[in-house]
């Protein structure tokens, strides 16, 4: 996915005819005039294309997708991922394909209800903002998530903007960052149940670490990205656990302010398509008590080794190799 700012992306949109709506000063836009269940010229490809890289997370409303198109959909954009291990709810024949269906899935998955194990992870505010697969070597570059049945109210996912959170830093401080890096792992602060607990047994059979620049280059669009998020970055390389500390807080506050995010309100039908390399997000904690099913298709496309202000690449702890899942 490539572009050259607004520009580009103005171009674009207006070759392919399709309308796109910015719905937040720093992030977000609804992209409107195209049906995405009918095919895709290569026009409207390049504006949608331009869309994601210029304002991070893209909404289309009111799209008649099936698993096969959802996937073709995805297929335009780049190479999807195929996950070695999905839940019960995915469907069989389309391996590109996650189904999360919240309690329905969750619940009971590792031996507790899904309100215990989201407050065993979740422990802090800012502990639920992450990246997906954030602790790979090679995370992925975008997610394509779609909304089959969602609750009348609640339920909504935010995003925050990566690179204009590092824009907003003061000289000093992103002089600072550009330099260090950050060991990224699964599993990171969880609180584990007293005794046996499931979701450790997981995380030792499934170790996943990374070491990542702590600001990366967008491979696409230059920018430099804050790479934090709460739910897998485990310490600063180099700094004492107190330093460490306080400043990752520092950073997620930044990274989570108000003025760098957008929420959306989904319905059915509604699709989300997010540059995985540039946001962070927040699953809804609000719709746990509703007596209402969420249940959401995902898939996510291949992405690369993140690289640093200074050219290195992250480097694997443990976990598979880029490209294998």
């Amino acid at each position: 996915m490539t572009s050259d700012g607004p520009t580009a992306e103005s171009t674009a949109t207006r070759n392919a005819g399709i309308e796109v709506r910015p719905v937040a000063g720093h992030i977000g836009a609804e992209v409107g005039g195209v049906d995405l269940a009918a095919g895709l010229d290569e026009a409207q490809v390049a504006a949608i294309r331009a869309a994601v890289l210029r304002w991070k997370v893209v909404f289309f409303r009111g799209q008649r997708l099936d698993h096969a198109g959802h996937v073709a959909f995805a297929r335009r954009f780049g190479d999807p991922v195929v996950l070695p291990r999905r839940g019960r709810a995915s469907p069989p024949r389309h391996p590109e394909v996650e189904t999360t269906a919240d309690r329905l899935e969750l619940g009971g998955r590792f031996g507790m209800e899904h309100e215990e194990w989201l407050h065993r992870r979740r422990h802090t505010l800012l502990r639920g903002w992450h990246c997906d697969h954030g602790a790979r070597v090679d995370p992925p570059a975008a997610t394509i998530l779609r909304a089959e049945t969602v609750p009348p109210y609640g339920g909504d996912t935010t995003w925050a903007n990566l690179a204009a959170a590092y824009a907003g830093l003061s000289g000093p401080v992103r002089a600072f960052v550009d330099g260090l890096r950050a060991e990224h792992r699964l599993g990171v602060g969880y609180q584990p149940r007293p005794g046996d607990d499931a979701y450790v047994r997981h995380l030792l059979d499934h170790g996943t670490a990374t070491v990542h620049p702590l600001v990366r280059v967008h491979p696409e669009t230059g920018e430099r990205v804050l790479f934090v998020n709460g739910y897998y970055v485990e310490q600063i390389a180099g700094l004492s656990r107190p330093e460490s500390a306080a400043i990752l807080e520092m950073l997620l506050q930044q990274a989570t302010r108000p003025e760098y995010t957008v929420r959306f309100r989904w319905e059915p039908g509604s699709i989300a398509f997010w540059d995985n390399r540039a946001t962070i997000h927040l699953a809804p904690g609000d719709n746990a008590h509703l007596d209402h099913p969420r249940i959401m298709h995902r898939v996510m496309l291949a992405g690369e080794v993140p690289v640093g202000v200074d050219g290195a690449a992250s480097t694997p702890l443990a976990g598979p190799g880029p490209g294998r899942w």
